[in-house]
């Protein structure tokens, strides 16, 4: 066995007396449990424990893990600098995890490391850890900009190196719930806050982690949770295996949802395949994709069959015959939108035309959003088969005199002072206002939100999806 359990924990500094000097008394309910699940480790007795944590080192598109032989942190930035831990690291996990990593080309290393002291995210699970056990050695692991799905491919991969060294391993995904639950809270309310909390407690609390993949990127957002991604990895790491659940407790008494989880692993980390829950979500995505791509309109068609032709040969199409007469003879800007499980993998387009017709343009415009978007690497094979791909269809832009001539789900934008320009599309998920909107082209094109002087275009887009 290497996985022997898992918890799901918050890490509010103010539920640890030292910091919350009375104050931790009104999240009882989450202190003792705690102690519970801490009592759980001990008696798992793990070798090494391992810790994913929001405030460790985190990257766009790379998992960090802490390099070295030990680490050492305190709370002084909590003003209880009495508070500290000084932890030998697993290095002989940290680096064969990492090296794996690396064959695999999976994103995941040693590299990058800003500032080797433990943070708060760690240390407060640790806190209540070594009030019962500390023969154990410590792999700290940072979150990433990457998707649900990758996380959880990154807990996987840890299982296995896990299975490798024989290791008896506990899993710690440390993170907080919703920070909007109250509006007195120092952080408001949302409406999306509650719902989380509600929701990912009852998918935690029965362990059905395949329901993890499901959470939309801006509902999480807006509900601005903080562990989601430390949750995914934690339950990659116990994918395929049967757990004992409890859940023990939640509470959103400032205002921030805490929950406690526990997972103990039964049948001897026999791996049971209706607990593969990541090869069952690609296969369901898997039929949604190929039920897409059988009813995808021309439009559509033709970007990602040059994108896989660009991709896998490295050439570009020729414009196809049998195009409707409109992709052949009209001429307007398109933009190329990409995604992969949920979040942006490419979008380039042109506000005006710049080809000879609308097929040449989506040509154009699909090779540039699958290898030339600066904001990352290009398509790589194996990721041709998981795509979404939209075209967007520009009218031609018209000048507007304010934003009350705008319509988020109708109207997209284009910002203009000087030579900088930015244009963000109409109807896009997690932009719910004119203002919203307004605000991120006005970032896209590299202006202040507060700038004045700027002028406003508008129009509309056929999106072929």
């Amino acid at each position: 066995m290497s996985i022997v359990g898992a918890m799901m924990v918050p890490h509010p500094p103010i539920m640890l007396p030292e910091v919350g000097r009375g104050e931790e008394k009104k999240i009882e309910e989450t202190v003792l449990a705690y102690e519970k699940a801490a009592r759980m480790v001990r008696d798992l007795k793990p070798e090494t424990v391992i810790v994913s944590s929001p405030h460790s080192v985190m990257y766009s598109d790379y998992f960090h893990i802490s390099p070295g032989r030990a680490a050492r942190g305190d709370m002084g930035a909590f003003r209880a600098r009495e508070v500290s831990f000084n932890v030998d690291y697993d290095n002989e996990l940290t680096d064969k995890l990492a090296r794996t990593a690396m064959k695999e080309d999976f994103p995941a290393g040693v590299l990058g490391e800003k500032d080797p002291a433990l943070d708060h995210g760690t240390m407060i699970p640790l806190y209540y850890i070594n009030k019962y056990y500390t023969d154990y050695r410590l792999v700290r692991i940072g979150l990433s900009g990457l998707t649900l799905p990758d996380h959880y491919r990154l807990g996987r991969l840890i299982q296995r190196v896990c299975n490798e060294l024989g290791r008896r391993v506990f899993f710690v995904g440390s993170g907080d719930l919703s920070h909007k639950l109250l509006a007195e809270g120092p952080y408001g309310f949302a409406p999306e806050g509650p719902r989380y909390d509600e929701r990912i407690m009852d998918v935690m609390g029965r362990a059905a982690f395949d329901e993890l993949f499901d959470f939309d990127e801006s509902f999480c957002d807006k509900a601005a949770e903080c562990g989601h991604r430390s949750f995914c990895i934690m339950a990659g790491a116990l994918d395929g295996l049967n757990v004992k659940t409890e859940k023990i407790s939640h509470q959103g008494t400032f205002g921030v949802g805490y929950g406690v989880c526990t997972y103990v692993v039964e049948d001897d980390g026999k791996v049971h395949e209706e607990r593969q829950f990541l090869r069952k979500w690609e296969k369901k995505m898997g039929r949604i994709l190929d039920e897409r791509r059988a009813n995808e309109d021309p439009y559509v068609r033709l970007a990602r069959e040059t994108i896989e032709s660009y991709i896998r040969e490295g050439k570009k199409p020729e414009l196809p015959g049998d195009l409707p007469e409109e992709m052949k003879s009209d001429r307007a800007g398109t933009f190329v939108s990409i995604h992969k499980e949920g979040r942006l993998r490419g979008c380039i387009g042109t506000i005006s035309p710049v080809y000879g017709c609308i097929g040449e343009e989506i040509i154009e415009n699909a090779i540039s959003a699958s290898t030339r978007d600066p904001r990352f690497d290009p398509i790589k094979t194996d990721e041709l088969l998981s795509l979404e791909i939209n075209v967007d269809v520009l009218s031609p832009a018209e000048d507007i005199s304010s934003k009350e001539e705008l319509d988020v789900k109708r109207y997209g934008v284009i910002v203009t002072k000087g030579y900088k320009r930015g244009l963000l599309l109409p109807n896009l998920d997690g932009v719910d206002t004119v203002d919203e909107q307004v605000a991120i082209a006005l970032r896209k094109a590299g202006l202040s939100e507060n700038e004045k002087g700027y002028s406003l275009q508008r129009f509309e887009v056929v999106r072929h999806i």
